[in-house]
């Protein structure tokens, strides 16, 4: 498998909030991910994050996904983010923001 993540889930709550994200992240749609560290990222989702097999660094298997986002006023800029890292998603675009 190969694919490393800092954490991994196997419990049915953690992976119905990781699925939960991931329909709150169309490809194309334009969104400001809250961080659970109060930080926060502004961009642009590339595709629609899948969950997916990953190891942590104890070798246990489970579930994660990350989401990639872009700025295209900065064509270079791309950043991964994991999403069990998210709080809260708001969107910017009008095809998603009347659904929060």
């Amino acid at each position: 498998m190969g694919r490393l993540a800092e954490h991994v889930y196997t419990d049915q709550t953690s992976i119905r909030q990781i699925k939960s994200l991931i329909e709150e992240l169309p490809a194309n749609g334009h969104v400001v991910l809250l961080m659970k560290d109060g930080s926060s990222w502004d961009g642009i989702v590339c595709t629609r994050p899948n969950v997916q097999l990953f190891r942590d660094p104890d070798e246990r298997e489970g579930i994660n996904a990350e989401v990639q986002l872009e700025r295209p006023d900065v064509p270079e800029w791309r950043y991964k983010i994991w999403l069990d890292e998210i709080a809260r998603v708001e969107h910017l675009d009008s095809a998603m923001a009347g659904e929060n």
